[in-house]
């Protein structure tokens, strides 16, 4: 019996999830436990396009690319879990809750995401998460999102 994966690094996560630069906001995924939780990893620099404009002179990530990069760790989870590596699996947004900001992202900050499954499960398509950025120990983040999982067929 093959070990489940507990950790997904950047190539993977491309066989997993769609997003390329500009809009690929994770760099791994660690601790991953079967399809409950995770961690996904973003180093922050100064060199995303976002910055150019958000805002001059004092770069600070958006609050919505902190939300994504979430989201994104949440798809890695449930693509491990899946095992959809080179099925061309779609995340989708469906809500956002509880959605608050706490702290700036700078670049030279390391995000973490911590994602737990709130709902879902292997055959579902709609899944629930619970979600918690933080720099440093310190949260930055936190958000509950649903979103819909389009597996394809096979």
């Amino acid at each position: 019996m093959t070990e489940p994966l507990k950790s997904a690094d950047i190539h993977l996560i491309q066989r997993l999830i769609p997003h390329r630069y500009p809009f690929l906001l994770v760099d791994k995924v660690v601790d991953i436990d079967g399809y409950q939780t995770a961690r996904g990893i973003k180093n922050v620099t100064m060199n995303e396009p976002h910055f150019q404009g958000h805002f001059p002179g004092k770069p600070i990530m958006p609050g919505v690319t902190i939300v994504e990069a979430m989201a994104q760790t949440a798809a890695v989870l449930v693509g491990t879990a899946l095992g959809m590596e080179d099925r061309n699996m779609l995340v989708y947004f469906m809500s956002i809750d509880k959605c608050k900001f706490r702290r700036m992202v700078t670049p030279g900050d390391v995000l973490e995401m911590k994602l737990e499954t709130m709902r879902g499960k292997p055959g579902a398509k709609v899944w629930k998460f619970n979600g918690v950025a933080e720099v440093g120990g310190e949260m930055a983040a936190e958000a509950e999102f649903t979103a819909m999982m389009d597996l394809p067929a096979g």
